[in-house]
């Protein structure tokens, strides 16, 4: 279907959208609140996206899910703008993942906390 949109120079609406992403139209219409996403809008206010958008939101869900939160994937988002194939992330996008990846080691280190002193309840008892 992305071929024949893609062939045709047709805008989807968001359900359109949501099929090919499998990113629910709840999440999409999140990701425009948050200023991830910039639709055209029809004269009637339809939402109005391009073929580009499904990558997009895909991988916008994809760093979401590793960790990165909205705001870090706003500010790194321009670096993957038309990279499509060959990405090569630019020092913010490298900058936004290291600040996630030490947020992590932290929460990391502090599950390891929470698990030693339950452990030693355990083995207290």
């Amino acid at each position: 279907m992305t071929a024949l949109l893609e062939s045709m120079g047709c805008d989807m609406k968001i359900g359109e959208l949501s099929k090919l992403s499998q990113i629910s139209v709840r999440m999409l219409r999140y990701y425009e609140e948050e200023g991830l996403l910039s639709p055209k809008r029809t004269v009637s206010g339809y939402r109005q996206f391009e073929i580009e958008d499904i990558d997009r939101v895909k991988l916008i869900h994809k760093l979401n899910n590793a960790g990165l939160t909205l705001k870090v994937i706003r500010r790194i988002l321009p670096c993957w703008q038309n990279q499509r194939k060959k990405f090569s992330p630019c020092e913010e996008f490298k900058m936004g993942l290291s600040d996630t990846l030490l947020k992590i080691d932290e929460q990391i280190q502090l599950l390891q906390q929470s698990r030693n002193h339950l452990l030693t309840l355990l083995e207290e008892n």
